[in-house]
């Protein structure tokens, strides 16, 4: 029997006890010891940036720009005379980089002209504060450090950092999350494009002052993961001295399994996305372990393994669209030999990819060519016919058992993907590499590059030390917002639906909450629901442009009260609020077409209305009854009589 590649994914994907996350149980992560830490990014919200006093915060959304910088970056030695991976990885792109910048946003320091400026104090005092709420050691003395980037997200090819304190502990609602540090650093630039050697840049966002909170590897499920984040997020938010919004909050997740390695899920813009996520990464790992046991079971030594490698001729007649474009284009077309491989290329390693994806997504990341980049032996759609396989294998000499690789590029990238290739393979037979890896809208992951080592750290000699006493540290904490887990706690012991507390807490509002109740005696639990159902609904769907003012909430309520209104109204009213804020709330009154109808007036036609009911009716259904007069008096006790107390008289009368 033939190999057949769809049944070979089909069929590894089930090996590998692959599971939609919605069916998964602890005890399916429990089988393959799934372990995920979390470094969250946040923004602080300061008026200038980290080292320097351009303004922070100032974007530029178009396209404009007033010059241009182009670099080509190259690895430098550690202080113990070593090079980092990620740096030779980067170096090996032969990538060129281009800054786009605006006069408004950037100056000689972000370009790598002059020293940076002593530390933004600012910024510096929010971090201690979130370090103080993150039950973390601050540190005696800041001392700032440099951390390779040769990505050119940054244009000195470094980011300054510091850690300000370390050590810490979260009290989630089911467990406590142990906290390694918080770091305060300058944000990266803004990525434009990748495309073959040529990246783009923004600076806008260069040095913009950002801290990282940095977890323990203490999440054994996807659904823990997400929630440790929520909460450092909430409890960033929560000082009203971060900034909100896309891109603003960023985080990294690392995964992984038993018998696995460290990978990092770099920059996911949604919380929402964290689970399936993390699910498909553990899962990709443990399957990918799986292969690596079924090669080795082929006495393959992974110490003598080696590609074998050849151009092929263009005058052949290929079948495949990908191989014909190619030869039009007059790309160079070389063929690519795995012995032993077969099977490997069409192993399941998440939804819809294959490990063949793998090997494709580091064609595109190291050797800089864009994707499709390949064909192989076992495409799962059968585009490659049997004529172009039986050339591919004949011009490689293959033999029974190994697989194929076709890629097409231009002739100086063809030594760095050979080296890719083999790189990749071999490390299949090692195990899992550790990476960073970039996430995906539909849960699945690509690689971006390889992950960063000790070795790229070193001291800032352009940046003096700053001690940090303790009656400043002291003078900090006397103004600190109370714990995430204590304000939890109260809403649920107010009886608030536990579906809006994410959204309470993510716009900071339980403090506005408790101002309301203060002044205005509403029920806590009608409170919540109305903030997190009614409010969130017309936030979503408002036509506004300028952010709303969730005091304007305040407002509204205080002006029910003091005109005897029944509070649900605001439910009738939030519309034209959200709309118009600045709209008068009796005008908002009068458009609503309310009736003044005087309350005694209301509370009289309920005899009438128990005798309607009761009508033609042996016995009477008291709840029922009631619901049923609620119903005909709603409209016309709106904003004449609280609800409640109609509901009251309905029983009692």
């Amino acid at each position: 029997m033939s190999f057949n590649p769809k049944y070979n994914f089909e069929k590894t994907q089930k090996e590998s006890g692959w599971i939609p996350r919605q069916k998964a149980k602890q005890e399916d992560y429990d089988r393959i010891g799934f372990m995920s830490g979390l470094e969250v990014h946040q923004q602080l919200l300061t008026k200038e940036k980290m080292f320097c006093h351009c303004p922070a915060g100032l974007y530029n959304e178009h396209d404009d720009f007033d010059a241009e910088i182009i670099r080509h970056m190259r690895p430098t030695l550690s202080e113990l005379g070593e090079y980092d991976g990620t740096a030779l990885m980067e170096f090996k792109t032969r990538k060129e980089i281009i800054y786009r910048i605006k006069n408004e946003t950037a100056c000689t320091y972000e370009v790598d002209d002059t020293p940076p400026f002593p530390m933004n104090r600012e910024a510096l005092e929010i971090a201690i504060e979130i370090s103080l709420l993150s039950k973390l050691n601050i540190v005696g003395e800041v001392h700032i450090t440099r951390k390779q980037y040769l990505d050119g997200s940054i244009p000195t090819g470094f980011q300054r950092t510091a850690i300000i304190g370390v050590e810490g502990e979260l009290q989630l609602p089911k467990k406590k999350v142990r906290l390694i540090q918080l770091s305060i650093e300058e944000d990266s630039c803004r990525e434009i494009s990748d495309i073959g050697h040529r990246r783009i840049y923004k600076t806008d966002r260069l040095g913009m002052p950002l801290i990282e909170t940095v977890t323990y590897p203490d999440f054994i499920n996807p659904q823990e993961v997400k929630e440790g984040c929520d909460y450092i997020r909430f409890l960033n938010r929560s000082t009203n001295k971060v900034r909100t919004g896309i891109g603003a909050g960023r985080q990294d997740v690392n995964v992984s399994c038993k018998g696995g390695s460290r990978v990092e899920i770099k920059g996911v813009a949604h919380t929402k996305w964290i689970p399936e996520l993390t699910h498909n990464e553990v899962f990709r790992q443990w399957s990918l372990l799986r292969m690596r046991d079924y090669l080795l079971n082929k006495n393959i030594d992974k110490n003598k393994w080696k590609i074998q490698s050849t151009e092929i001729s263009t005058d052949f007649p290929f079948k495949n669209e990908l191989l014909k474009n190619a030869s039009l284009k007059g790309l160079k077309i070389i063929a690519v030999n795995l012995p032993d491989f077969e099977g490997s290329l069409s192993w399941f390693t998440q939804p819809g990819k294959s490990f063949a994806n793998e090997i494709s997504d580091r064609l595109k990341v190291i050797a800089c060519i864009e994707k499709p980049n390949n064909i192989h032996s076992e495409v799962l759609d059968e585009s490659l016919t049997n004529d172009d396989l039986d050339f591919i294998k004949k011009n490689v000499n293959a033999k029974s058992g190994d697989a194929q690789i076709v890629f097409w590029c231009e002739e100086e990238d063809i030594k760095t993907a050979l080296e890719t290739i083999e790189e990749r393979c071999i490390m299949a037979l090692e195990g899992i590499p550790e990476e960073t890896r970039k996430s995906l809208t539909d849960g699945t992951t690509i690689f971006e590059r390889v992950l960063p080592g000790a070795d790229r750290m070193y001291p800032d000699t352009d940046s003096a030390p700053i001690p940090l006493e303790d009656d400043y540290i002291r003078s900090l904490e006397e103004n600190m917002p109370e714990d995430i887990i204590e304000r939890y706690y109260k809403l649920k012991a107010w009886g608030v639906p536990e579906d809006v507390y994410t959204y309470i807490f993510s716009k900071n509002l339980f403090p506005l909450m408790e101002e309301i109740i203060e002044k205005t005696g509403i029920q806590e639990s009608y409170l919540g629901t109305f903030i997190g159902h009614k409010l969130k609904f017309e936030e979503g769907r408002k036509s506004a442009d300028k952010e709303f003012n969730y005091r304007i909430i305040l407002r509204l309520f205080e002006f029910l009260k003091k005109e005897n209104l029944d509070f649900k109204l605001a439910e009738k009213m939030i519309p034209f609020l959200m709309e118009h804020p600045k709209m008068e709330f009796e005008s908002i009154i009068l458009t609503l077409k309310l009736k003044r109808i005087p309350k005694e007036e209301i509370l009289a036609r309920i005899p009438i209305l128990k005798l309607k009911f009761a009508e033609g009716k042996t016995e009477i259904d008291k709840v029922k009854q009631r619901n049923w007069i609620m119903g005909q008096l709603k409209n016309q006790a709106l904003g004449n009589i609280n609800l409640q107390e109609l509901s009251k008289a309905i029983n009692n009368g």
